[in-house]
């Protein structure tokens, strides 16, 4: 059973950084597909970044040069290093995961395809 667990949320100023983590379980060892997502209020839901097992990565415009993803596959965590931070970067941040299908060169940014698994999201707030 997948299980995917957030934390590293909290409150910082403009111009600040936070790293998320997410502990995940149960994932399988290939073809698959992890990613980052925010929720900010009354907003739908976004993706941020996603990233396949084999370390193929995509981007948001909007954080592409001040977010960066990186996977653990030892400690199976998947963890999301947030530079520069905007007040409009203030959401619920989500990890989610899913089987990459075998002709997706990379993992979709679009949340409505990730039909699979979702932690339960850590909180970002920015102060400008």
């Amino acid at each position: 059973q997948v299980q995917l667990v957030e934390s590293g949320g909290g409150s910082v100023q403009a111009g600040g950084s936070l790293r998320l983590s997410c502990a995940a379980s149960g994932i399988p060892t290939h073809m698959y597909c992890m990613g980052w997502f925010r929720q900010a209020s009354g907003k739908e839901r976004e993706g941020v970044v996603t990233i396949t097992s084999g370390g193929r990565k995509k981007y948001a415009e909007s954080v592409k040069d001040r977010f960066t993803v990186s996977l653990d596959n030892f400690k199976n965590t998947l963890y999301l290093q947030m530079n520069s931070l905007k007040p409009e970067d203030a959401a619920m941040y989500y990890c989610a995961a899913r089987r990459r299908l075998s002709y997706e060169y990379e993992c979709p940014l679009a949340p409505g395809v990730w039909n699979s698994y979702w932690g339960q999201g850590t909180q970002v707030t920015i102060s400008s």
